[in-house]
């Protein structure tokens, strides 16, 4: 378990890295990871979560919620990203992930150009996922806890496919959805949904 009563030395602030998934699914949730790394725990092969196999992310998740000072994890569901947008629902979740961070970062790093808005210093990194280990190690962790999510879903909705595309918009998926209607697990507002009902 990550040692809480560390604090860093010279040289080594606390920086947390921020990233999400789920952006542009049709449906469940988008989810974002806070993380801040422990210099004194390197875990090896940290890379964009996109660039690893189901079984690397996993693996290197259970690595990072062992060795890092801090990780926290925020969902935000179909019903607000329908209300309030995609993006600010990303940022939502992007702000209740830091919010829980214990200790509290000295800096936040967030992958992309749009920072929630915190009462902490927030750098925006694009590409961040690719070039920031901790942002890296964010980002499996939000895609690790999404495709968990998303397989639930599927249990709920065995005829979506969403544990093969996690609600990605996949030939399958938008077959899917033309025969069946959307489910309550769908983004309602997006365009591939709201074409599914239009011949309800």
């Amino acid at each position: 378990m990550p040692d809480a009563a560390w604090e860093p030395g010279p040289g080594q602030p606390l920086i947390a890295g921020v990233d999400e998934a789920g952006r542009g699914p049709l449906a469940g949730p988008v989810v974002a990871a806070a993380v801040i790394l422990d210099p004194r725990k390197p875990i090896p092969g940290l890379a964009d979560s996109k660039t690893l196999s189901a079984a690397r992310r996993t693996a290197l998740a259970e690595q990072i919620h062992a060795r890092a000072i801090a990780v926290t994890v925020a969902v935000v569901g179909p019903r607000v990203i329908d209300r309030i947008n995609i993006l600010q629902a990303t940022l939502q979740a992007m702000r209740e992930a830091i919010e829980q961070l214990a200790p509290a970062p000295l800096l936040v790093r967030v992958d992309g150009n749009h920072a929630p808005s915190v009462h902490l210093p927030v750098q925006t990194v694009i590409g961040g996922d690719r070039s920031d280990r901790a942002i890296a190690a964010a980002s499996i962790i939000a895609k690790t806890h999404r495709d968990a999510l998303m397989l639930e879903l599927h249990a709920q909705f065995p005829d979506y496919g969403f544990d093969r595309h996690k609600g990605y918009p996949t030939a399958a998926h938008l077959d899917a959805l033309q025969r069946l209607g959307p489910t309550v697990a769908h983004r309602q507002s997006f365009r591939p949904v709201v074409q599914s009902r239009l011949f309800d």
